[in-house]
């Protein structure tokens, strides 16, 4: 099991999603005594009995949502089994691409819903993103469980059409599990909550703790962008040509052959750097220097990778994008592409279809897309770009559409028809 989790929140506005956050914070004890000493005072002003713990996160929230770009708040808690690194994301209809940026390193999502309007087009629409995105994992957080008449029909009405959505989305039922909490009161987050005996799964924190989780579901070679070329030309490393950068994916051992992409080149790789001193072995998110057997030309962009499952360089291909500008997308767009640490002029070519994420269907060479809509494109790059299918792995399958007068962030883009992974047709 791994020691950390990387979740992200997603919901409607005024579903409690700050509040959970916030009791989430409190009862992990992460939030120093004098925040509590001021959401106390603060909420005692608002004339309420306990703590509005939604305060301890809304002071971010108001200020980021006062812009239009992709900002996430991310939160750090531990308990003793496990830290956690939560990505809180906005609630609006308008920020769906604060959500697509939060989740998409997520390995789980808590999604909320008000049991008292239950699953609404908000909900389907996050969950549509979140299954395109591939998350592995979902919690629905049904919450304010407290506040309907007869709790336990409710819950089970709220879990049914629930499972029937993530199911056409192509969750597995055992990765998709649904709690009854009551964020203000903190029913069924860390403590059992006496109040739903119709419920007898665990509570968020437990779930939480004892989730399984792989930081790499499916397994691929190595997978090495370098960042930059380390040449110091000094008296004590006259010769010394290092690779930095940080390991996509895989594994890397010193004397494993690699293959350089794109240019195909195969060396050895003899050291394996750090400012630490040399190590035996770099596995995905470590940052490491790789020293190679041979003086090959190799420029930041370029791929070092594992030769028996390297990925062919893409020229021209298809990919699945959520539109994040206000101005829309249309075919024969001239665009920045970054992909890993490579940037390269792009041209948007044909607009194969849009996704309806409410209907869970695609309308066929759209005009346009417009700002939160998603879609499947066809493009070409200037330079070959090293990506494997985004539902092979998330890191070396996503890039960004930039606009290259003002260097805004105009889509957020996975290679491959991710699409194709729901189950199309008719409404569930």
């Amino acid at each position: 099991m791994s020691d950390l989790l990387r979740l992200a929140t997603a919901g409607s506005v005024d579903d409690g999603k700050s509040t959970l956050v916030g009791r989430l914070l409190y009862d992990t004890k992460s939030v120093l005594a004098d925040q509590i000493d001021a959401v106390t005072r603060a909420s005692v002003d608002k004339g309420l009995d306990t703590p509005d713990l939604s305060l301890l996160v809304d002071g971010l929230r108001a200020e980021r949502e006062q812009g239009i770009t992709i900002d996430v708040a991310y939160r750090y808690f531990a308990t003793p089994k496990r830290s956690f690194v939560l990505a809180d994301t906005p609630g609006h209809v308008q920020y769906t691409r604060n959500t697509v940026s939060g989740a998409s390193t997520a390995q789980l999502v808590v999604l909320l819903v008000d049991a008292r309007k239950g699953v609404i087009s908000q909900t389907r629409k996050h969950a549509a993103v979140l299954a395109l995105l591939g998350v592995p994992k979902l919690v629905l957080a049904v919450n304010k469980i407290d506040l309907v008449e007869d709790p336990a029909t409710v819950f089970a009405d709220i879990s049914r059409e629930f499972n029937q959505l993530t199911s056409s989305l192509g969750w597995a039922n055992e990765d998709v599990v649904e709690i009854p909490v009551s964020a203000l009161h903190g029913d069924n987050v860390a403590v059992r909550s006496e109040n739903t005996p119709y419920y007898d799964g665990p509570t968020l924190i437990e779930h939480l703790e004892s989730v399984p989780v792989d930081a790499e579901p499916h397994r691929v070679g190595l997978r090495f962008p370098v960042q930059y070329v380390i040449r110091p030309r000094t008296a004590e490393f006259p010769d010394y040509r290092g690779y930095a950068g940080q390991v996509a994916a895989g594994e890397v051992r010193a004397g494993d052959e690699v293959v350089v992409l794109p240019s195909g080149i195969r060396t050895t790789v003899t050291r394996i750097d750090t400012a630490d001193g040399e190590l035996d072995s770099a596995h995905a998110g470590r940052s490491v220097t790789l020293v190679l057997e041979d003086d090959v030309d190799i420029s930041r962009g370029d791929t070092i990778a594992s030769p028996q499952d390297a990925p062919e360089p893409l020229g021209e291909f298809e990919a699945t994008v959520c539109w994040l500008a206000e101005k829309p997308l249309h075919p024969g767009a001239r665009l920045l592409l970054k992909h890993g640490t490579r940037t390269t002029q792009a041209i948007v070519g044909a607009l194969v279809e849009r996704f309806d994420e409410q209907e869970l269907t695609t309308e066929p060479s759209p005009a346009s897309l417009q700002l939160n809509e998603i879609g499947k494109i066809s493009v070409r790059v200037a330079d070959p770009i090293v990506a494997d299918d985004y539902r092979v792995n998330r890191h070396t399958g996503s890039f960004l559409l930039i606009d290259p007068a003002g260097g805004n962030t105009l889509a957020a883009g996975l290679v491959g028809d991710a699409i194709a992974a729901v189950e199309l047709g008719e409404r569930v």
